[in-house]
């Protein structure tokens, strides 16, 4: 076995965990862009509402 062969693999391994860390940490804030994205969509263009009338009612003599 070579004599460097623990070394190189615990220089790997590392560089391999602060990857998945860096991607899992840039992905929770991807998910919280989007969340606070569709906040801010949903408060100003009020989905839940119910669309104005187009057209009025008709007018009915009493």
């Amino acid at each position: 076995m070579p004599a460097g062969l623990c070394a190189d693999a615990v220089r790997r391994g590392s560089r391999v965990l602060r990857r998945r860390a860096a991607v899992r940490r840039v992905l929770w804030l991807a998910l919280l862009a989007a969340v606070v994205a569709f906040s801010v969509w949903a408060s100003t263009a009020g989905p839940w509402a119910e669309p104005p009338s187009r057209t009025t009612p008709p007018v009915r003599d009493r």
